[in-house]
């Protein structure tokens, strides 16, 4: 058999056996290509068309983002040579843009945050702030604190919950020690940095996002 023809049937999923083609099945077995019904070799055929594009199209956009952070950083050691300074906050946080103001890059730096076992006592003295509370009061507080440790994954918190209790002011002694338990009990694991690119066609007009993310194109 002619090996490009054996290259072109394997890259499409098909492998040769003794001169006989097969598919393989989702438990690693040959099943015989002519006992494979046509709307699935169809649908076999389309998907390893699309997974090839998106794995090209994943390899260029990690390509695009190593060269974008290359020349971000290389752009920062040549200011800070050039001129002492720095750029962005103390986070890290960076924008960078055109003269005419129509372009920008912005730097973005997200911190992963988890809880040390200060969390349990926060939870404890909330607990008893909720038992002293008449049920008729507060009650948006009550919802706030039950979102916060009413988790369908054991040992886990909603983060965007806890954050919103301590926005909160109330005057309780325990709900402040409780509050002083959460932020010691806060540790950065972690840190990523998010690029976003952003344009816009003339200086009154709104900067809009250059979108690259699949889910929001």
């Amino acid at each position: 058999m002619n090996a490009v023809i054996l290259e072109e049937r394997l890259a499409v999923g098909v492998t040769v056996i003794n001169g006989k083609d097969y598919m393989t099945d989702a438990k690693g077995g040959f099943v015989p290509l002519e006992q494979v019904k046509p709307a699935d070799k169809l649908e076999d055929e389309m998907v390893r068309k699309i997974i090839a594009y998106a794995e090209d199209l994943s390899a260029q956009i990690g390509r695009f983002r190593g060269h974008t952070m290359t020349d971000l950083g290389e752009f920062d050691a040549l200011i800070a040579q050039e001129y002492n300074a720095k750029i962005g906050g103390a986070k890290g946080n960076r924008t960078y843009q055109t003269v005419d103001g129509l372009m920008k890059v912005q730097v973005q730096v997200s911190d992963f945050i988890d809880f040390g076992p200060q969390l349990q006592i926060a939870k404890k003295l909330l607990d008893e702030c909720l038992m002293e509370w008449s049920a008729d009061s507060r009650p948006e507080i009550r919802a706030v604190i039950t979102k916060a440790f009413n988790t369908e994954k054991e040992g886990q918190v909603n983060r965007s919950e806890i954050f919103m209790l301590l926005r909160l002011d109330i005057d309780d002694p325990r709900w402040q020690d409780a509050m002083r338990a959460i932020r010691e009990a806060m540790r950065i694991t972690g840190s990523k940095e998010y690029v976003r690119f952003y344009k816009r066609e003339k200086p009154t007009d709104r900067m809009q996002a250059i979108t690259i993310d699949l889910a929001k194109a």
